[in-house]
C-alpha cells in the first residue's frame, strides 16, 4: 500500500456519534494519537475504554490519561484507532496524530503545510489569537 504524503498539520474528521473538523498536529514523535477532552465531547466519540501511562516530553513526569477508541477521516480515508485525551486548548492543535496511526499509512513532509503550522502557533502565542483553530482558512500545499 502506498504511503500519502502529510504535513505537520493537516485537516483531519474526528467521527463519534458528530463528526467534527479540526486540525491534527502529525507527530512522528508521539507514540500515541492524543485529542483535546473538548474535542472529544463535541464528537461524541464515547467513554474511556482504559487509560495511559503518558509521558511529558517537556518535564518527563508521567500521566494517567483516559483512552478512548476513536474513528479519524483523513485525505479521504478513514483509520480507526486508541487516542489518549487531554486539555489541549492551550497547545498549537486540537489533536496530535501518533505512530499508531502513521506508521504504514504517511510519511510526514515537514516542508508541506509549514506556513499554516507556524501560524497557527502565532495565533497560540498571542493573546488576541488563541482558541481553536478554523478549518477555513485551509489551504492545500503550502499554506
Amino acid at each position: 500500500m502506498e504511503k500519502k504524503v502529510v504535513g505537520i498539520v493537516e485537516r483531519v474528521t474526528l467521527v463519534g456519534n458528530k463528526k467534527v473538523k479540526t486540525y491534527a498536529v502529525f507527530d512522528t514523535a508521539a507514540n500515541m494519537t492524543s485529542i483535546d477532552t473538548k474535542l472529544a465531547s463535541e464528537a461524541q466519540v464515547g467513554s474511556a475504554i482504559r487509560t495511559a501511562s503518558i509521558k511529558n516530553p517537556s518535564t518527563k513526569a508521567r500521566t494517567n490519561r483516559p483512552v478512548v477508541k476513536v474513528r479519524l477521516d483523513i485525505g479521504g480515508k478513514t483509520y480507526t484507532c486508541e487516542a489518549n485525551m487531554q486539555d489541549r486548548s492551550h497547545m498549537t492543535a486540537r489533536m496530535i496524530i501518533g505512530r499508531d496511526v502513521l506508521v504504514g499509512n504517511f510519511v510526514v513532509d515537514p516542508e508541506k503545510n509549514l506556513k499554516k503550522f507556524q501560524s497557527m502557533q502565532e495565533k497560540k502565542n498571542n493573546p488576541e489569537g488563541t482558541g481553536p483553530v478554523s478549518t477555513d482558512c485551509f489551504s492545500n500545499g503550502n499554506g
